[in-house]
């Protein structure tokens, strides 16, 4: 069975935390901070957790259906190593929650989209009890797509929404177009719904928005999701080791590039920049006991200086400097020996290369920290996506969809989980030495869509390849013992809408700043103008919230 999907396919805003340029705070689950009062559009703003959040969250009821052979810890997903008896399969799902209502959702999806009446999607809603039309849009432009819907009247019953697309208004709009669902999943309620009663408790209180929880999460595991991935079959042949330290990394990475072989030492490394170098992302009070953006620290600067002195080496492949073609695909052709990833590289492309190139070895390095000590990693959010049922929908609707959802949460080791990871055997995969394997037909119809609806508890798992599992969640722990929380951790953060758009152009001179096409003067300048513009004022406004209900560290 597959792991969760929920890194299998994001947008590479999901990279922008680890360089401390997301616009949106990064949550979790600890201080008491409610929602601010006024206006209706006032009540919108804030966040809510800590007393106020266990109020409105489900009853947490873990499954005991598989037990992992490498438990969670240091916040990292769980591990399953062994093979899973497929003609033992528990069942999560007893009986049809569903009652073939007719459901529209729409969802982001990356790659070509089923099409509608498939035998994937045929299967699901027989064995859920539902009736969905899916609406799936490019994930790419998905933000688009969900500002155009949410500013219209006319929104499907149910709508996944990403953390990364909670940018200007739409933040807003989800308090205000969104239902609360805690009359159905507030406290035991969500009994009645075993699967979702099984996602853990921080990830729930993710999905509390103006006040309420309006939310289905798609749990994430607190430890770093962020890879430096290198080709060790290469390494070994070369006799490189592996660097320990940013001096160490571009030293190898000047000795690695050979523009006449055609190779080059890595990919843009900026997504990974702000880790080496302990870089905060969001809001954090420092040592010092002053309140900052994660573009206000010094640590920020110093991780996109050493970004550009890897563009200025000449050791970053000219691709990922124009930002063109597919990194990935660089990185399996050796044209690139490190490339930065989520975890679910490490698996799609041990399995893409296993035929192809035998000889084929990923493995990821630790981060280490820029001066070869240990990292200063900061905790990822327990979701980061989640799907929403639109204000006015029927009870029937609302039953429906969360009886999709219940579905989709399904836990590794049911039979509800193998028919959303791999479709219906004999038609989407067959069975090879115990192991599912898909077709073609697999390939094409069994992608995210199901999977965006809710996820069970983080976890890797590879019946093909069960030693990249253990690689996976052994990694994370590693990472997850260097991990910090920043001061706004435990709180899902609408901010003002009047700050919407001051974080917006970063990004950008990141991007150009690193490749040579701005100075380090314009990046300090533009800090200045996020200050003068409004960023002072709120810090003034998460100053408030943080001395009114304490601090997440």
């Amino acid at each position: 069975m597959t792991p969760n999907a929920a890194s299998s396919g994001l947008s590479r805003r999901s990279f922008l935390a680890s360089t401390a340029v997301a616009t949106a705070a990064v949550a979790g689950g600890m201080p008491l901070l409610t929602a601010c009062g006024g206006s209706d559009s006032r009540k919108r703003e804030g966040a809510t957790s800590g007393k106020a959040a266990d109020k409105l969250i489900p009853t947490y009821v873990p499954s005991t259906v598989a037990k992992p052979d490498i438990p969670s810890k240091n916040g990292s997903s769980a591990g399953y190593t062994g093979k899973v008896d497929l003609a033992a399969l528990a069942t999560s799902v007893p009986k049809k929650l569903g009652t073939g209502a007719p459901l529209k959702i729409m969802s982001p999806l990356w790659g070509t989209p089923p099409k509608p009446g498939c035998a994937y999607y045929k299967a699901l809603d027989a064995a859920a009890g539902t009736k969905v039309t899916w609406q799936n849009q490019d994930g790419n432009t998905y933000g688009q797509k969900l500002g155009a819907i949410l500013a219209s009247s006319s929104i499907p019953d149910m709508v996944v929404v990403p953390n990364w697309e909670l940018v200007g208004k739409i933040g807003n709009a989800v308090t205000a177009k969104f239902m609360d669902l805690g009359p159905y999943l507030q406290g035991d309620k969500v009994k009645k719904y075993p699967n979702l009663a099984a996602i853990p408790s921080d990830s729930w209180r993710m999905g509390i928005f103006g006040g309420a929880l309006r939310g289905i999460p798609m749990p994430t595991a607190p430890a770093s999701s962020l890879l430096p991935y290198y080709r060790k079959d290469i390494f070994d042949k070369k006799g490189y080791s592996v660097p320990k330290s940013a001096d160490e990394f571009l030293s190898w990475a000047k000795d690695a590039t050979s523009v006449k072989a055609k190779v080059w030492a890595c990919g843009d490394m900026s997504w990974l920049a702000g880790s080496i170098f302990g870089a905060f992302p969001g809001w954090n009070i420092g040592d010092d006991g002053k309140l900052r953006y994660g573009i206000e620290q010094p640590e920020y600067l110093e991780g996109l200086e050493w970004s550009r002195k890897l563009f200025d080496a000449g050791v970053v492949h000219p691709d990922d400097k124009a930002r063109s073609g597919d990194a990935g695909q660089r990185f399996t052709a050796g044209q690139i020996l490190v490339y930065v990833s989520d975890a679910s590289a490490w698996y799609m492309k041990t399995a893409e290369q296993a035929k192809a190139n035998p000889d084929f070895q990923i493995e990821a390095m630790d981060i280490f920290g820029a001066d070869g000590g240990n990292p200063t990693l900061y905790a990822s959010s327990p979701a980061n996506i989640w799907s929403m049922i639109r204000k006015g929908a029927s009870k029937e609707t609302v039953e429906n969809a969360l009886a999709a959802a219940d579905f989709a949460a399904a836990p590794y080791g049911t039979k509800e989980r193998m028919l959303v990871d791999y479709g219906v055997e004999g038609t989407h995969y067959t069975v090879k030495g115990g192991v599912p394997i898909k077709n073609d037909q697999g390939n094409s119809e069994v992608i995210n869509a199901w999977t965006m609806l809710a996820a069970p508890a983080p976890y890797f798992a590879h019946p093909d390849f069960p030693d990249i599992a253990r690689k996976q969640a052994e990694w994370q722990q590693r990472m997850g013992a260097f991990m910090k929380k920043t001061s706004t951790y435990g709180m899902k953060v609408i901010e003002p809408a009047r700050y919407a758009n001051l974080a917006s152009q970063h990004e950008q001179l990141q991007i150009d700043y690193v490749r040579g096409n701005k100075k380090l003067s314009d990046v300090q300048a533009a800090i200045s103008t996020w200050r003068s513009s409004g960023g002072d004022k709120l810090r003034d406004w998460y100053k408030e919230l943080l001395d009114k209900n304490g601090s997440g560290n």
